[in-house]
């Protein structure tokens, strides 16, 4: 081999780096502009751009000392652009594992078919007097790395995603010199590094180098502490030098640019601040500190906050404060791990544009330039160690809870661990977005952990610390937790919530985890949201209202994980998951569990997760004196200050009044304090009414612009058992027809009873109880039979009771109709025919899933009403959904309906739509993810009408009931992996629902609440459907 095997020695983290330090880009003068554009820094040089690349197998292939001057980049060389991963252009391949690692489990030894790269780049460096040091920086590179200037070695280091510093001031010459490296796809810091992601490989972020003078400040670390009543502060800058110390001038100035304070000093610097401007979430005030040495400037960002935890609550400025957040990976379906600066506005900008807070760096630092953003734009960030080594819980015939005697309670592993953490806190200590540092996720705990939290806590008393992995200990182990502030979680269902704060007091919280007298409770990882989900968030959130010791939680997680593999034939985008790639082992769509789709474009459930937070509510209303009681929920803004209220009567989705409320008066609730406001409301109509109030931002607020929509509140007025006026015309149709003769008759053999008038023509089937063809005006109503429909296409989080639901063939199920009668009938007037069936459902080789009494109206106008008495077998398990599947004629593309819309709407996943008149087309129902599966339905329907080509079909009920409309049949869904693969079944769809099973989270999380699963054994399923012609 041409380098040493550090990437096998435990001994051998780093090679020549520079001690890890805060990030800063230092400059010839003041600059505030350095975060997005670091490069008009004078002492900056970026070394971004196409490097001369080859690829090896396996570095054991690689024999050519490529980094010496004399060797050229021969026809094996191609151009490669440096920030980026080698599986994006063609080589290696992508794979995506959760949990297994994608080798054997052998610490501290990899495969010897280890793949690699070789990087070349020139670059032209010219000595500068004032600044004659030079560091080479590396700000993401994976797995690990040798270097190599014009020749010589200058060092190795690892950690995929911490900064490594290399001091080149000995090897550079003026003009042109040659930067040479070598990067491994596997290490031993691989097997910390088995985060649930794809495997990506190469230099993936920003490498550059940074001149500096002889003596010059190193490191700096700036603690903030506030005064009782926090109107006042002391700054406190701690530094550290390049050589020796050296005199630093040092200021404050505010969002102004007015200079509040200012000292001198060397070894650490006091600065008093009065009349403070506290930093948080919801007021991200900065200061300027500037830092002037005699030939250099830094400029930093100073935020002035604390955090601390008191008797289980978590305080932040002095406030407790409730975490609404996400996991965020660095991930995009192009460019990989790989993440400009403007990648992260938009990232950032559409969490401010849905009511996010927090975001946990899931499971790595991300690049310094996001969390100087986030200061800016105002998010509570937990920032999480580069450290993952869940693989260690697949070893065969392992005992519970003994994984950690691979790593995490393995003294092998204690420098390894130490330096994860360091390079984390060290770097990322002066942002004052950070609220805790979190040692990593999902390793198990002992001995590295305990010793990364002792150093922790020495280093940084200003921040929390946090590892919800510190349960997984081996029973009788004596573990100290006395270094661990948060009882951190992972999908806990409500009822364990309520658990943890009913314990009784315990006395020996050093070594016990879960004590909620002294640990608040912190989801990082609730509500899976993967595929149609999450579901319940709004029980979450009533939950984390309900404890002031539940601080919160982070819903996993931000984005889906895929690559894009450019369009099909037929113009669809094609996005490839886990096993795409013929890799193994992989984890399918597990990757695919985002509340953005890869694109960024929203998931409706971030609509659903924007409005269960948004910043206010209306906790009650008073009909009698149309009065609102208004929850503040915003931690630390009166609401007059930053929202106004728009609000609208909708009365069967016409709007009959609306108004706005501005005067701050009205609007002055305090933070978590409520206030009463009266609306000039009119009286309610007849029909079914809301009050819609609409949250407004009053006034720009860094990303978010004047007149952002923060969410909404409805309010139903009406009684609850009013009526839709147009459901009530539907129903009330056979009464209300004119012109239509009676003459019905019915013909009747063993197979069929047809129904026959002078304007239509119903052909029952006596075997299935329902109707098989339908004509009316010589038009076709029905392209297929009706069928009693038990299945959905399976969500991703239905993945675990999807086998069950298969088990007992609810994607098949047999129909059998034992007796069918039928009877000619008048009622006010007008002929109808009833016919009665009993019937069952049956699943293939097993017994009857249920028993239907079904009660079928045919009327003389072509009207059909059904009664459907159920009766299910309770041995079997909960159904997905229960109703009639109707196949209509495709052209009939335009649907109406009344009840909860635009966004697709479930019984616990509803939060993000409104009770209205909707107007779509059947292909604008559709919600495409990427794992074809059950979208689109809408719940709480009075009526909905399909039209097309002067035909309609209207389907009403007097209760409520959901329906979905689409291409495409749920086999199809069903079937099919990709949505790209799908194929419309020539028909529009119609499904009519009593009710569907809850959506949940339990693709990694609980099943849905009880309230929401489908448990009923007896219903009653009562429609009406109306044909006729479209007006």
């Amino acid at each position: 081999m041409i380098v040493p095997k550090h990437f096998e020695d435990l001994n051998v983290l780093h090679e020549n780096t520079m001690p890890d330090r805060a990030y800063y880009i230092p400059s010839d003068k003041k600059q505030t502009d350095l975060t997005e554009h670091r490069e008009k820094s004078a002492r900056f040089t970026l070394l971004n751009g196409d490097w001369d690349f080859r690829y090896y197998d396996s570095v054991y292939d690689v024999r050519e000392e490529f980094y010496r001057e004399e060797n050229t980049s021969g026809p094996d060389w191609k151009k490669i652009p440096v920030p980026s991963v080698w599986q994006n252009h063609g080589y290696d391949r992508h794979q995506y594992t959760n949990i297994n690692y994608p080798f054997p489990l052998d610490p501290p030894y990899v495969p010897y078919e280890n793949p690699c790269g070789t990087y070349r780049r020139h670059f032209t460096w010219h000595n500068n007097a004032d600044a004659p040091k030079v560091f080479l920086n590396f700000e993401g590179v994976d797995s690990c790395f040798y270097v190599w200037i014009n020749g010589q070695y200058i060092g190795y280091s690892q950690v995929s995603h911490a900064t490594s510093e290399f001091d080149v001031t000995s090897v550079l010459r003026e003009g042109d010199n040659l930067l040479a490296v070598l990067v491994l796809k596997w290490c031993d810091g691989s097997y910390l590094e088995d985060q649930d992601k794809f495997r990506m490989s190469g230099i993936f972020r920003d490498v550059y180098l940074l001149s500096r003078p002889e003596n010059c400040i190193f490191d700096y670390f700036v603690r903030t502490r506030l005064n009782r009543d926090r109107t006042e502060a002391d700054v406190e800058i701690a530094f550290s030098y390049l050589n020796h110390e050296i005199p630093v001038h040092v200021s404050i100035e505010d969002m102004d640019g007015n200079r509040v304070s200012e000292g001198n000093g060397s070894g650490c610097v006091v600065l008093p601040l009065k009349q403070i401007h506290l930093w948080s979430a919801e007021t991200p005030y900065l200061y300027t500190l500037v830092m002037e040495t005699e030939r250099e400037v830094i400029t930093e960002q100073l935020g002035l906050r604390e955090v601390c935890i008191k008797e289980g609550i978590l305080y932040f400025n002095g406030e407790k404060v409730k975490f609404h957040g996400v996991n965020r990976h660095d991930s995009d379906p192009v460019t990989g791990f790989t993440i400009s600066t403007a990648q992260m506005h938009r990232d950032l900008q559409l969490m401010k544009e849905h009511n996010v807070n927090a975001i946990r760096t899931s499971h790595y630092p991300n690049a310094p330039q996001f969390y100087q953003l986030c200061d800016q734009y105002g998010f509570y960030v937990l920032d999480e160690a580069d450290n993952e080594s869940h693989g260690t819980g697949s070893a065969y015939n392992q005992k519970d809870r003994t994984s950690n005697v691979w790593i995490a309670d393995n003294p092998d592993f204690i420098q390894a661990t130490v330096d994860r953490t360091k390079k984390c806190v060290i770097r990322d200590k002066n942002r004052p977005c950070i609220f805790g540092w979190s040692m990593g996720n999902e390793c198990a705990y002992g001995c590295t952990f305990e010793e990364a939290l002792k150093w922790t806590k020495s280093y940084d008393d200003t921040r929390i610390t946090h590892y919800e992995n510190a349960y997984n200990v081996p029973e009788g182990r004596v573990t100290d937790y006395s270094c661990v502030d948060i009882y951190s979680g992972m999908y806990h269902d409500i009822k364990r919530i309520h658990g943890y704060f009913a314990q009784t007091d315990v006395q020996d919280s050093n070594h016990r985890y879960d004590v909620a007298s002294r640990r608040p409770l912190f989801l990082c990882e609730y509500s899976h949201a993967m595929g149609n989900g999450p579901g319940n968030l709004e029980d979450y959130f009533q939950v984390m209202q309900q404890y002031d010791g539940f601080c919160g939680g982070m819903v996993w997680e931000w984005c889906d994980h895929a690559i894009d593999k450019g369009f099909s034939i037929e113009g669809k985008k094609i996005y490839y998951y886990g096993g795409d790639h013929e890799e193994y082992p992989h984890d399918g769509n597990f990757c695919m569990d985002g509340l953005v789709y890869p694109d960024r474009r929203p998931h409706t459930g971030l609509k659903e997760f924007k409005n269960v937070h948004r910043p206010a509510r209306a906790v009650s209303f008073d009909a009698a004196r149309k009065a609102v009681r208004i929850h503040n929920y915003l931690d630390f803004t009166n609401l007059k200050d930053y929202c106004k209220l728009n609000w609208e009567v909708n009365c069967d989705g016409e709007i009959i009044a609306s108004g706005v409320i501005e005067d701050e008066n009205l609007l002055n609730i305090a933070p978590h304090t409520e206030g009463e406001i009266s609306l000039n409301l009119p009286a309610p109509k007849d029909g079914k009414c809301y009050l819609k109030l609409m949250w407004i931002l009053r006034e720009t607020r860094g990303i978010l612009p004047k007149g952002w929509n923060l969410g909404f509140d409805e309010i139903e007025l009406s009684a609850s058992d009013s009526q839709n006026a147009k459901a009530v015309e539907i129903l009330s149709q056979p009464f209300t027809s004119e012109g239509i003769s009676g003459n019905l008759k019915a013909e009747e053999d063993d197979h069929y009873l047809t129904i026959i008038s002078d304007h239509f023509r119903y052909t029952y089937d006596k075997f299935k109880g329902v109707f098989a063809e339908m004509t009316k005006d010589n038009k076709k109503i029905l392209e297929h039979s009706m069928q009693y429909n038990i299945w959905r296409a399976p969500t991703d989080n239905d993945m675990n009771i999807r086998n069950t639901w298969k088990e007992t063939d609810y994607d098949r199920p047999v129909t059998r109709c034992y007796h069918t009668e039928y009877a000619l009938h008048t009622e006010k007037g007008k002929q109808f025919v009833e016919i009665n069936s009993d019937l069952s459902l049956l699943a293939i080789y097993r017994q009857r899933i249920m028993d239907i009494h079904a009660v079928w109206r045919v009327w003389e106008d072509g009207s059909l009403d059904v009664s459907l008495k159920v009766m299910k077998n309770p041995v079997f398990p909960r159904l997905p959904r229960f109703g009639i599947r109707l196949m209509l004629p495709k052209d009939m593309g335009q649907v109406e309906y009344y009840g909860l819309g635009p966004v697709e709407s479930y019984v616990d996943k509803c939060r993000a739509s409104w009770h209205g008149k909707f107007e779509e087309t059947v292909d604008s129902l559709f919600e495409d993810y990427i794992r074809p599966q059950e979208n689109g339905s809408h719940w709480d329907v009075s009526y909905v009408e399909v039209t097309g080509k002067g035909d309609k079909l209207s389907v009403a009920s007097e209760k409520p009931f959901s329906f979905n409309a689409s291409r495409y049949t749920q086999e199809e869904l069903t079937e099919k992996a990709h949505n790209y693969e799908i194929v419309p079944c020539g028909y529009t769809v119609l499904c009519i629902d009593y009710r569907q099973d809850g959506i949940g989270s339990n693709s990694c999380g609980p099943e849905p609440e009880e309230q929401y699963r489908f448990l009923e054994n007896e219903f009653t399923f009562s429609f009406g459907i109306r044909i006729g012609n479209q007006e």
